[in-house]
């Protein structure tokens, strides 16, 4: 798979590469992130024309399932979820044929055995030359059996003198805290070298998060300004109008602080707030993050505590419709102190950086589904025009809409018309819709293109993993730790407790409403 590598952030205008032929393996094939996610994102490959050709599927599970039930599966799948719309016969005529189906036990060795077997037989009849992909679709306390099973079946590197290429995709979370990564880690480069894993955060898959880059080095005019000098804060906003949705178990173990924060938030910090890079190679763009991430000024006990705020929904509506409260959920505690709600004000030690703090926030139940990158600038420092009643007029902001319409947008300044001289807030707006006529491909559709091309770039490298771990596990702790009485309510719908307003306000800021 080597061969054909090549970097997205490069590529320009340019036609995407087609990866050489390979194998994808998805352990826990007939589980929900299959059907939703990864059958979707390989229909649309195939039908860019992107997948390599004799590309294969594999799909291993315990349900006892034949080829035909795991093909029904997975076209349903597609037929639910594609961005395209229902399957095109001609194209799943063309892909059908080389999806199979293993029902192996994860813990069963002999089932390693029969799937390296297949694996040969597929090298030899369709001539994908040793090169793998091993999905964990699965939940993450699968990853240690499997990977150790995968390494004794003799599967963690691609047959000797094929000249093939053998990679690993782990889907998050990745450990629970910092000592569960490191030993995840361990337990992974047992079988897996670390240039042959890649932890997927589809955050890094979407379109706007990728031209976060474009936008700061291609562009000369913002990167001078891109700075302590005239930014004022920056705060970065993932925001759901759903409930757990049936994760109750999960969430009761993860909460909003394991399950987004450790994350995708501080993932968007490190992009907003890196250098730039030496080059665009993976491993250039990646030390570059984690320099972010390690300069991060830590959070511990009373600190932590002053600098965060945790909530959780009660029952409220949302778009119109009645909703209940977390405790309600099932599988939730009837008096359950998991946080959906979090908000943190973090510094980053840095020159580019010194005293400009990041608003992080992420919830449940909150009003709208929106994500958002606001980088509010300083306001002009001599006020020549004022609002009715002799306010400031405040300041620019520009925003990088994640999700959803895509783009990016200016806020600034301007004269009303007429005789008056009124000032009135302007918006210029991007969106790639609009813009380039044509929907950005789904995050799982780049990500999984660039492992299939072994471009790394949009994965977390294992010392990104345990510097996001480094800031929030001692956050955990000292909410854990704490004597405070249990997590402020909120009312599903609104934008998260009154104690995350009055945490920003102390700073002469507010929260924007997206």
């Amino acid at each position: 798979m080597a061969a054909e590598r090549a970097n997205p952030l490069r590529e320009g205008l340019r036609l995407a590469p087609r990866p050489v032929p390979c194998i994808m393996v998805i352990f826990g094939a007939t589980g929900d992130l299959t059907r939703r996610m990864l059958a979707p994102a390989l229909y649309n490959l195939a039908r860019e024309r992107l997948l390599p050709l004799n590309f294969s599927v594999v799909g291993v599970a315990r349900r006892p399932l034949d080829d035909t039930a795991f093909r029904r599966l997975l076209r349903e799948g597609i037929d639910s979820h594609s961005r395209s719309g229902r399957v095109e016969a001609p194209i799943w005529e063309s892909v059908v044929d080389n999806i199979e189906y293993l029902p192996v036990e994860f813990g069963d060795a002999s089932g390693y055995r029969r799937l390296a077997n297949r694996l040969a037989a597929i090298d030899r009849e369709r001539g994908t030359a040793g090169n793998r992909i091993f999905y964990l679709a699965t939940p993450p306390s699968a990853y240690p059996e499997i990977v150790e099973n995968l390494g004794a079946a003799g599967l963690g590197r691609s047959p000797e003198g094929s000249g093939g290429e053998t990679r690993l995709i782990v889907e998050k979370p990745f450990g629970h805290d910092l000592d569960s990564a490191r030993r995840l880690n361990a337990r992974i480069h047992q079988v897996f070298e670390e240039r042959q894993v890649f932890r997927i955060d589809h955050y890094l898959g979407k379109e706007t998060v990728q031209n976060l880059l474009f936008f700061r080095f291609a562009n000369g005019i913002f990167e001078p300004i891109w700075n302590r000098r005239s930014i004022d804060h920056v705060q970065i906003t993932v925001a759901e109008s759903i409930g757990v949705e049936g994760r109750g178990g999960y969430y009761e173990e993860a909460g909003a602080l394991k399950d987004i924060f450790q994350n995708h938030l501080l993932q968007l910090l490190a992009l907003t707030a890196m250098e730039p890079p030496v080059s665009l190679e993976a491993d250039a763009v990646r030390n570059e993050k984690v320099k972010v991430l390690r300069a991060v000024r830590p959070l511990a006990g009373a600190a932590a505590l002053a600098a965060t705020v945790r909530g959780q929904y009660g029952a409220g509506y949302v778009g119109g419709r009645r909703v209940p409260g977390y405790r309600e959920e099932t599988r939730v505690a009837p008096d359950s102190s998991t946080e959906t709600f979090a908000a943190a004000r973090f510094e980053i030690d840095s020159w580019r950086w010194a005293g400009v703090p990041f608003y992080l926030r992420t919830g449940k139940r909150l009003p709208r589904r929106v994500t958002e990158i606001a980088v509010v600038f300083e306001e002009a420092p001599l006020s020549l025009f004022t609002r009715d009643g002799g306010d400031r007029i405040g300041s620019n902001v520009l925003v990088f809409r994640i999700q959803p319409d895509e783009g990016i947008a200016l806020r600034f300044a301007a004269k009303q018309p007429g005789f008056q001289t009124a000032v009135r807030w302007v918006t210029m707006d991007f969106r790639y819709g609009t813009s380039f006529g044509i929907d950005p491909p789904d995050a799982y559709e780049r990500l999984l293109l660039d492992a299939m091309l072994g471009d790394a770039t949009l994965f977390t490298r294992e010392d990104e993993v345990e510097a996001q771990w480094r800031i929030v596990t001692p956050i955990e702790e000292a909410w854990r730790s704490s004597r405070a009485p249990g997590v402020p309510l909120y009312e599903a719908g609104s934008w998260g407790p009154p104690e995350a307003d009055a945490f920003i306000e102390r700073d002469g800021r507010v929260w924007r409403r997206p």
